[in-house]
């Protein structure tokens, strides 16, 4: 019976006819999906993928450009094979507790019929919410160490769709706008690519397991059938090439998550499940929390980077920002500024940098006792401005010295466009560089948040000590950008864009908008949805970012101090992408939940369905909304908070200001 299951889950045909098309399918377990693999008359291979009669995929062909010749077609099929899995793994941290990984796989193993007869191995897995793909160079006698000049890999759309994407020229450390328009008329862009193609059908591409290759880019054409082909284009090294490799080798997945509505892609895991289990034996030593810093300050100008009058990372500064940790429940302090290289224009001289030296103000280890002795712990700030080089001389060093003091995370920064003055940081120069710097924190037991980072791709799964990434327009943009700072709609689009990508550090929380550099620029919200972020906008370790004088007697600190960064469960309520969205997350080990809603420039009011909370239960409700006269562009303060006792039969009256927000806390007490 299992024997009989399985091929009609995937089937291998095996021909070699000039003239054959199938060469193998595969369905997704719930029967829904399927992938098709087929050979053309000139031996290329190519896909299609439906979700039942419908075709989500049209003919999508497959292949590489090695600098040796051509390996996209002249194959023939040598054999195949099915497989499949379903397992549930579990989340050291994360949106949940427990993943469910259950796809079937279909591998087809090609050669050459011609020339050198390279031999090359296709891999499909289909999951029920969508698809991956890879390269795998086997081991061979013909093809040991060779060069990839393009990967000839296609997505073929029988529809010009609306999709959010940010460009990638004019783009900096993936820090651009989220915008919608047909693919067609989009320039090259970085993945997610995140589609709208009807009421019941919205797709994400993106890629997964990115592992010693270049980052994934899609250029799109029209067909001229309606219709759009997207062509991966790989960041590439300053010679021109875009991957050295040898065999055996394998590529990362190229995925697609088929949704038929805007929460099934922030529900979607399957990027996760393309990457390798996790190698870290031993996780005990993973945290989630909330910190502080010495960082806004440096933004309003109030202090420096650099030595001088007004040096931010003074050990007098540090304990007052320690104290406040202390007194409120915070596990760490960021202190960016506190080492040898921030004098002078520090944004060009990587290679200036020390890791393990400290400004004659700054007592490191002193500081790091004062902190432990009151439960708090130093997160160790790196800015490499790109010298990648530099830091990796010191990397074994600086780690040993943070992991003897007890430190236990670093935020690592790449203010540079390219590393070490020539390579780009998204090509397979970088992507190695980020690898050593996450494998080496492992082994020093430190959790890395990345600054500047390459898109990521799920690569936490395996190095779960990868903690978070920017990799946006965060909230720095909301200090000094000259177009006044992040609109209204951008935190409404983020979770269904950049965050299916992975947990973002956007520090959020600032309470005084007022912007004494830039006066007309200041978050592009009112105080409650910045509240609401901590929510909406995941990470396992979230920002108090203001300065902490201005969160002296405020009473919505209270819900940042409360809210978890740890998750068992996580619900989508409601949502239309960039428009609004309102997401429920259940916190690990107890039964509390908290919500948060936000939305666009547009005032809302919501009706809140609590049928989520267990039926019997009776939580006590803490309720953070937008008070009388709020609204972003006038008067962002104005905050009503409001407790009651709620029930899985009840719903809740919101009201949202122009770009506003609402938090609610829900303690079950039976």
């Amino acid at each position: 019976m299992v024997l009989r299951i399985v091929f009609m889950i995937c089937m291998g045909v095996i021909t070699t006819s000039l003239h054959a098309k199938s060469i193998g399918k595969v369905t997704s377990p719930d029967g829904n999906l399927t992938v098709t693999v087929s050979l053309s008359k000139t031996g290329r291979p190519y896909f299609t993928l439906h979700r039942g009669a419908e075709m989500i995929l049209d003919k999508s062909q497959m292949g590489m450009k090695l600098k040796s010749g051509d390996f996209y077609q002249n194959f023939k099929v040598l054999s195949s094979k099915c497989d499949r899995k379903d397992e549930t793994w579990q989340q050291p941290w994360g949106e949940e507790t427990e993943v469910r990984n259950h796809y079937n796989e279909l591998s087809v193993n090609l050669q050459e019929k011609r020339g050198a007869k390279r031999l090359l191995t296709l891999v499909f897995r289909v999951f029920n919410d969508g698809m991956g793909f890879r390269y795998v160079f086997p081991k061979q006698p013909n093809l040991k160490n060779f060069v990839i000049m393009d990967e000839m890999t296609e997505m073929a759309l029988p529809t010009d769709n609306d999709a959010w994407t940010i460009p990638v020229e004019g783009t900096e450390f993936l820090e651009a706008l989220w915008t919608k328009e047909k693919m067609s008329t989009k320039p090259r862009v970085y993945t997610p690519i995140t589609m709208e193609v009807k009421d019941d059908l919205y797709l994400v591409f993106h890629e997964a397991n990115l592992t010693d290759y270049a980052m994934l880019n899609y250029e799109a054409k029209a067909n001229g059938k309606g219709g759009v082909t997207m062509k991966s284009e790989l960041t590439p090294w300053s010679t021109g090439e875009l991957v050295f490799a040898s065999a055996p080798f394998k590529s990362p997945w190229r995925t697609v998550i088929v949704g038929s509505k805007p929460a099934d892609l922030i529900a979607s895991r399957l990027m996760l499940n393309l990457n390798d289990p996790c190698k870290i034996e031993d996780t005990s030593w993973l945290e989630t929390g909330k910190y502080v810093g010495i960082w806004w300050g440096m933004h309003m100008e109030d202090y420096t980077w650099g030595q001088g009058e007004k040096h931010g990372a003074n050990t007098a500064n540090t304990k007052r920002y320690i104290d406040f940790a202390a007194e409120n429940g915070f596990k760490g302090v960021l202190v960016e500024g506190w080492n040898e290289g921030w004098d002078g224009d520090w944004g060009s001289n990587g290679d200036l940098f020390s890791f393990t030296k400290a400004y004659p103000d700054y007592d490191l280890p002193g500081l790091q006792q004062y902190a432990m002795n009151k439960g708090v712990r130093l997160i160790a700030h790196n800015e490499t401005s790109g010298g990648a080089k530099n830091y990796e001389a010191q990397l074994e060093d600086a780690f040993a010295l943070y992991h003897s003091l007890g430190i236990k995370a670093v935020k690592t920064g790449y203010v540079k466009k390219l590393m070490d003055k020539k390579e780009l940081q998204h090509s397979q120069y970088g992507i190695r560089h980020y690898r050593k710097v996450i494998e080496t924190a492992a082994k020093y037991q430190l959790m890395i948040v990345n600054h500047e980072p390459a898109m990521p791709t799920g690569l936490r799964r395996t190095y779960p000590n990868l903690i978070s990434a920017e990799g946006t327009r965060g909230q720095e943009y909301n200090a000094w950008s000259k177009d006044g700072g992040n609109p209204p709609y951008h935190i409404c689009i983020l979770p269904f864009t950049r965050q299916l990508a992975g947990p973002i550090d956007f520090t959020p929380g600032i309470f005084n908008f007022k912007n004494k550099v830039y006066p007309k620029t200041h978050p592009q919200t009112t105080l409650t949805k910045q509240l609401a972020e901590y929510i909406v906008i995941y990470s396992p370790w979230q920002m108090a970012a203001d300065m902490i004088e201005n969160y002296k007697d405020q009473p919505a600190l209270t819900f940042i101090k409360s809210v978890p960064t740890n998750w068992q469960q996580t619900l989508v309520l409601n949502a239309d992408i960039g428009k609004y969205i309102t997401i429920a997350r259940k916190e690990r080990g107890t039964d509390d939940w908290y919500i948060g809603g936000v939305t666009d420039e547009n005032a809302r009011d919501m009706v809140l369905d609590l049928k989520f909370l267990d039926q019997d239960g009776v939580y006590k409700a803490m309720i953070y909304q937008d008070g009388p006269g709020a609204d972003y562009r006038t008067n962002p303060y104005p905050m009503t908070i409001t407790q009651q006792m709620v029930k899985a039969s009840d719903q809740l009256n919101l009201h949202l200001a122009p770009s506003g927000g609402f938090a609610i806390q829900l303690c079950k007490i039976k």
